[in-house]
């Protein structure tokens, strides 16, 4: 069964960092590509980052270039989102996505197949 399972959202201070984590549980995606993005209400779901197995590339929106970072564990089958310098513009829900191919660079949510069920960063002082 498929399922990604996100944690380590929640409330931080403008300037504060946070790291995300993302459990492909059913070891499903070990060689694919998996990936962040990010939906606030009323606006579109929009790319955060993504790692590809093959080769290892790592690729990020450019509001979050120089500041998030995305890292893999294969042996945990989890991806992880290193936030740091976090600003209110990043408040959003982060969603885990997944595909079974290498997308490399590949930013639309339609490329990916499989979807978490989010967790909510929370930017504010």
């Amino acid at each position: 069964q498929v399922q990604l399972v996100e944690s380590g959202g929640g409330l931080v201070q403008p300037g504060g960092s946070l790291r995300l984590s993302c459990e492909d549980s059913g070891a499903i995606f070990s060689r694919g590509t998996m990936a962040w993005f990010r939906q606030v209400p009323g606006k579109e779901r929009e790319f955060v980052a993504s790692h590809v197995w093959s080769g290892g590339n790592t690729y990020y929106g450019d509001s979050v270039k120089g500041r998030f970072s995305i890292s893999r564990d294969n042996d945990k089958n989890t991806v992880y989102l290193q936030m740091n310098s976090l600003t209110p513009e990043d408040t959003a829900v982060y969603v885990c996505a997944a595909a079974l191919a290498s997308h490399f660079g590949v930013v639309v949510p339609a490329a990916y197949n499989y979807w978490g069920q989010g967790t909510q960063v929370t930017v504010s002082s």
